[in-house]
This record gives structure tokens, sequence and C-alpha cells, in this order.
């Protein structure tokens, strides 16, 4: 096994790892399950472009203390290793795989936000024994899906806003959307802008792994329950993207919510509850 031994973070209660895969090191961090009850099924997480998998901590925080949480950062972007060359989606998906297969993980449910939610079709595409149940939020199906406006879109093709606090004060309003309209100062924060700055080749290297790529033709394989959750004033994901998921995954219901793309991230325990209850039920 090519895992390190784990690592106490802080004082929540979570280990990191240094998950060797494709010749390089993946940072994973793991939150075990505590508590009394019957173990329950792990939960990856899949985290959204350029930002470090900290940004995920509000809502690793509000999710019950009896679910085993899995994140990790993507090549090249907060604690794990630059790859040599640039990555697809398929790739990144087996390399997945592999990370939980190290972890001593048969089967997961897999949550996926933004990108990572692109990701985590991808997963429950290629290797849907792994997969049991499935969360998408505040994400489409790739290449063919209703693109953001090209204003969006030309902010998104750099990472200036994870590295540049007063940038993203700029911008997030036009980006994000939802309660960032009235009150942009908070997306730093939500980022992490400016923390674990890591080589912008890490950033390019995510979009490059979206070319070409698209879940469209191929949504009605995944054969695990899934919860769609999608706002209703995202720039970045126009909400009729979460209807196209919904009409393509067999077994799949939306969840609609009032506000923009970082919502999960600012507001997270409403958020936290109805992933509890999905993945219960």
């Amino acid at each position: 096994m090519t895992t390190s031994s784990s690592r106490p973070v802080g004082g929540a209660g979570l280990e990191e790892h240094d998950v060797l895969v494709g010749g390089r090191a993946l940072r994973v961090v793991r939150r075990p399950a505590s508590g009394p009850g019957p173990r329950r099924t792990p939960l990856l997480l899949c985290n959204g472009i350029g930002a470090a998998t900290d940004v995920l901590d509000p809502l690793v925080a509000a999710l019950p203390a009896d679910l085993d949480v899995i994140r990790f950062d993507p090549p090249g972007i907060g604690g794990s290793a630059v790859p040599r060359m640039p990555y697809h989606l398929t790739w990144m998906a087996h390399r997945l795989g592999q990370v939980l297969t190290k972890l001593g993980v048969r089967e997961a449910d897999v949550l996926g936000f933004s990108w990572g939610g692109m990701l985590a079709q991808q997963l429950a595409i290629s290797r849907r024994r792994r997969v049991r149940k499935l969360v998408l939020a505040a994400t489409g199906p790739g290449a063919l899906m209703i693109p953001a406006s090209p204003r969006v879109m030309a902010v998104m093709t750099s990472p200036k806003r994870h590295q540049d606090p007063s940038y993203v004060d700029a911008v997030a309003a036009r980006i994000y959307g939802g309660s960032l309209r009235d009150h942009p100062e908070r997306a730093a924060e939500a980022l992490g802008a400016g923390a674990r700055r890591g080589p912008m080749r890490g950033y390019y290297y995510q979009l490059m792994a979206l070319s070409g790529w698209t879940s469209l033709p191929l949504l009605p394989a995944i054969t695990a329950d899934t919860l769609i959750i999608a706002g209703d004033d995202d720039p970045i994901v126009p909400r009729g993207n979460a209807t196209m998921l919904h009409r393509g995954i067999r077994r799949s219901r939306i969840s609609r919510y009032p506000g923009g793309h970082l919502e999960l991230l600012l507001d997270p325990e409403p958020f936290a509850a109805e992933i509890d209850a999905f993945l219960r039920s």
C-alpha cells in the first residue's frame, strides 16, 4: 500500500494522507466516522476548480459525525503534487478509484460540486460498482451543457479569483450570484482566496481536463440514486443544466434552492441536512 501513515490535522479529528497515484502524491483528507451506531457508507467529496479541499471544511463540519468523509486536492492544487503533463477527467476518475482502494473503501457515496460534479459523473459512469449514491451540486454535463455568459466565462479562464481576495470581491456578484450579489466580500473567505496558492498550472490542468468531455449521451449509464442540487441564480451553471441531468439520469431528482453557485459553502447546514437525509433514505 502506497499511502503514508495518517497525520492528524488540527483539532477536528481529521487525518491527512499522501496517496501515490499515477506517480504523484495526492493529498487526501479524511474525517473518520465517530460515535455509536451501524457503520455507514463513506462519503467522497469532489471539490470545484482551483481551490484546495479545505474550502469544504464548513460542509464537513455540518455533516453528522457518524459519516466517514473523504476528500482530496486535485493534482497541482493545494497540497497535491503538480502532474508531469495535463490529464483528462476520465484519467482522474480512474485515479480516484485507486485512492478509494488504497484507503480500504470498496463502495462510496459521492458528492461532486461544480467541476467536481463532472468528475463525480464520470466516476459514476466508469466505476459504477464503486458508487452507491450520487449527489451533484451546482454542476452540468460538460461540453454539451447550457453555458455561462461570455462575461462569466472570461473570468473562469483565470485562477486569479483564488489568489487575490480584492479581485474576487470585484467579480463575485457577477459570476457567483445568489447571496454574493449583496455581500461579495464573503466570496474570498469561502474560496480560501490567497491560501494554499499552488502553481497556476494546476488550475489550467483542471480546465484542460474538461476538454471535449461531456456526460450527456452517457447519463443513462448512471445507475446510482442521484440527488441534483441547483440554485436559481447561478451564473456559472444556469438552472437548465439540472433539468438536463435529471432527464438523463433515470433514478434522479432535483432539489432547487434560492441562491447562487457558492451557497453550499456559504450556508452549508441546510444542504448538509438534505444530503444526509438522502444518503440515509
